[in-house]
């Protein structure tokens, strides 16, 4: 394949072994694997997955979810609080699919409940430690009021409670992020037995950030998990324990545009619009991607020491050792291992695959809807 620009390379070898191996898990355990498409954010991908059992996916939002039930899918949860002023959409989606909604607050569930004119699913957000969206676990009577309130109105079904354990990114260690998915569990099921006693018999719970269900293998207490990262996955989850490098299925191919030995550094074009602005601590500064060459197969395994550490809008700047610095030329291609691969993808409207295949993501759509 000849690159020209900055590319999103997808090594499908490796996603389909991402979803293969958390397909299994779920089937090991039982459980209904709901996989968050707002990763990858491509039909194309979530065909694969449709390989592999599955027929329920999470999105991030009413777009999102209009653009995968376009394309078949028609059980689909938009996995963030219900936005109510995009009702009129809501409602013509509900009249396609099983849709599943989220929310946090009465003043929603009592919107919904005037204004739905299909049946939805809801599921009560439960915040387990994340402090970014929920009801807090232990405010059982709350969360109690609201599962009454929907359960008696026409067009609201129950579905059951939900939590998304975003403070496991934050951790450093794969002890640390189990410890975070075993409170998560606890306290979810806390929830749900308060509820029992208050006659709700048949409640559900959704579970699944990245960093817990690539490493936990025991899911009892949950009935449902929805990672989305895993199917690419990304420096940051292998700085958490979460995956290793031969796990990460997303590269970034960039061209050489400047050299500058004299401060070992190279220039590329592929900046904050290509990778994202996310970064990790990396001896000391940041550190917004590593750098690879295209190899057999996709590219090789990350260079040492040859990491991007300044970005702007269209460059990149890698710090590398001279050795290396010496053996690139202006016009070669590079490969850029990203930090938060759900951010990356977001910023590309079409992928590569290692074979040559282009395939397009929900923003590729979008972009013709509006052209």
């Amino acid at each position: 394949m000849r690159i020209k620009k900055p590319t999103v390379i997808i090594d499908e070898k490796r996603a389909r072994r991402n979803i293969e191996r958390m397909a299994l898990k779920a089937q090991k355990n039982r459980i209904r694997f709901r996989p968050h498409f707002k990763t990858h954010q491509s039909a194309e991908i979530g065909e694969i997955f449709k390989e592999y059992g599955v027929s329920e996916i999470a999105v991030s939002s009413i777009d999102m979810a209009a653009y995968f039930a376009k394309h078949g899918w028609e059980d689909i949860m938009v996995s963030i609080p219900v936005n109510i002023r995009q009702i009129e959409e809501i409602n013509a989606l509900a009249g396609q699919i099983s849709l599943s909604l989220l929310t946090e607050s009465m003043e929603s569930v009592e919107f919904l409940a005037e204004n739905i004119v299909s049946p939805v699913n809801v599921w009560i957000e439960i915040d387990t430690g994340d402090c970014r969206t929920g009801l807090d676990w232990k405010d059982t009577k709350k969360i109690a009021y609201m599962a009454a309130f929907v359960n008696k109105s026409e067009n609201l079904h129950l579905s059951g409670i939900l939590t998304h354990a975003g403070h496991s990114y934050e951790k450093q260690s794969s002890e640390a992020v189990k410890k975070v998915h075993k409170d998560s569990i606890s306290r979810m099921n806390d929830v749900k037995d308060h509820l029992f006693t208050r006659g709700f018999k048949n409640i559900t719970i959704s579970t699944g950030d990245t960093p817990t269900c690539n490493i936990m293998s025991d899911f009892s207490g949950t009935d449902e998990i929805r990672p989305g990262n895993f199917v690419f996955n990304d420096l940051l989850q292998k700085s958490i324990g979460s995956c290793s490098e031969e796990d990460i299925a997303i590269a970034v191919a960039c061209p050489v545009i400047a050299k500058h030995p004299e401060r070992n550094e190279l220039v590329i074009y592929g900046g904050g619009a290509h990778l994202s602005s996310d970064f990790l601590e990396w001896d000391g500064k940041r550190m917004f991607g590593l750098v690879a060459l295209p190899g057999p197969g996709g590219w090789t395994a990350a260079v040492q020491n040859a990491f991007v550490n300044r970005i702007t809008q269209e460059h990149g700047s890698i710090r590398a050792e001279k050795d290396f610095i010496a053996g690139v030329n202006t016009g070669d291609v590079l490969m850029i291992l990203p930090v938060h691969s759900c951010l990356t993808a977001t910023l590309h409207q079409t992928y590569q695959t290692l074979d040559g295949k282009t395939l397009t993501s929900f923003h590729y759509e979008i972009s013709l809807s509006h052209s």
